[in-house]
């Protein structure tokens, strides 16, 4: 037995996330190329941005979109971030899915052996 299919997006939400993929790629295109291309992080911004509405909708994804760009700043975070593939927020709340913080590197670390 195998898990159950997502659903499918409706083509009001096929048209938003169109809609916003348009307005992404148009800044790539365009803006972005003034500002230069030093990202902290990899995938860019706009990018994670993308991503995360394609996979979550313009709603939640672009929450996460907003939480990605307010952690890239001096003396942020930096390195591999992709947008995550499952996201649990309600739908009233959707800053709870979005990462303030930033990747974690002490989460990832073997600890320290003191030599004792």
């Amino acid at each position: 037995m195998s898990a159950p299919s997502p659903p499918r997006p409706g083509p009001l939400s096929a048209a938003g996330r169109f809609l916003a993929h348009g307005l992404i790629r148009f800044y790539q295109l365009t803006f972005s190329a003034f500002m230069g291309r030093g990202c902290r992080y990899m995938p860019s911004c706009s990018a994670y941005m993308d991503d995360a509405i394609q996979a979550h909708g313009v709603w939640l994804g672009g929450w996460m979109g907003f939480a990605r760009l307010c952690r890239c700043r001096p003396g942020g975070a930096s390195g591999f971030d992709p947008a995550p593939a499952r996201a649990d927020a309600p739908f009233y709340a959707p800053w709870r899915a979005a990462d303030w913080r930033g990747p974690r590197r002490c989460e990832s670390a073997p600890p320290q052996d003191d030599g004792r």
